[in-house]
């Protein structure tokens, strides 16, 4: 007899990626719990997903800005003992220009892109850590790296997560947890209509939901710690990684550069 999968807790779910982790975790066996603010959508996508799969579906409706709404989810994953996957997805963009952006609504996007996040992975890594297993999946974004594409909050923000992913996979490497950062490129969801520019989901270069997704759950399987949906060449994510750990340790020095000419 298989055992179970266990259940994966998925924010952002009530559509575009969230919404097909959702629909491709059932169907491989995972009972599911849906967080998002739109509470019509995701019952409507916990009822499909629970017909068409016989997998437990709960939806939990919460913004993940109110701090109350994310202590619950909080508090769920740290009490439900079947949970063995977080799946962070859950975020907000602009492409407004320092000028142009209201520092309120920044402050809102760093408070789901980043604090949420963060709390959500803390909450949950200590269990994943006494079970010796468990898997957190980060969605970043392109312009984590990237980062003059679109507002600079958002791109900071998506810069955080990728940092945060990899100390945590330096921390966790003698365990059976498993960091996952995902960073997609321009993907056809809702985002777009949110962020001021919807023309985005129809250029040629914008890939479907489904496709990140599925390509996204290939790469945890192949074992990958970051994974980039459309970039074509894995060796010029390893190139961009190998230079960048090489050039830590030149970082630190007693003296100022001879460029600077101090004394």
């Amino acid at each position: 007899m298989t055992a179970p999968l266990g259940t994966a807790l998925i924010t952002g779910a009530s559509s575009g990626i969230g919404a097909v982790y959702a629909d491709r975790l059932a169907k491989q066996g995972y009972d599911l719990i849906l967080v998002a603010r739109s509470e019509d959508k995701l019952n409507a996508l916990a009822e499909k997903l629970a017909a068409e799969t016989g997998q437990q579906v709960k939806a939990v409706k919460a913004d993940l800005t109110n701090k109350q709404d994310l202590a619950t989810i909080e508090g769920i994953l740290k009490t439900d003992d079947s949970i063995s996957v977080l799946i962070n997805n859950a975020g907000i963009g602009s492409v407004a220009s320092v000028l142009d952006s209201d520092v309120d609504e920044m402050e809102a996007m760093i408070a789901l892109n980043i604090t949420a996040l963060t709390r959500l992975s803390y909450a949950i890594l200590p269990i994943f850590s006494d079970k010796n297993a468990g898997t957190v999946i980060n969605i970043s974004s392109v312009v984590g790296i990237a980062s003059e594409f679109l507002n600079g909050v958002y791109s900071a923000s998506k810069s955080y997560v990728l940092s945060f992913g990899h100390r945590l996979q330096k921390e966790f490497a003698n365990k059976q947890v498993r960091i996952q950062t995902v960073l997609p490129g321009a993907t056809a969801t809702p985002f777009w209509d949110a962020a001021g520019y919807a023309p985005v989901k129809t250029a040629p270069t914008t890939m479907s939901a489904e496709d990140c997704v599925d390509a996204a759950l290939v790469g945890l399987s192949q074992g990958e710690m970051v994974t980039i949906p459309g970039l074509q060449h894995y060796d010029d994510w390893d190139d961009w990684e190998k230079s960048r750990q090489a050039l830590g340790p030149k970082f630190s020095n007693a003296q100022p550069a001879k460029r600077y000419g101090v004394k």
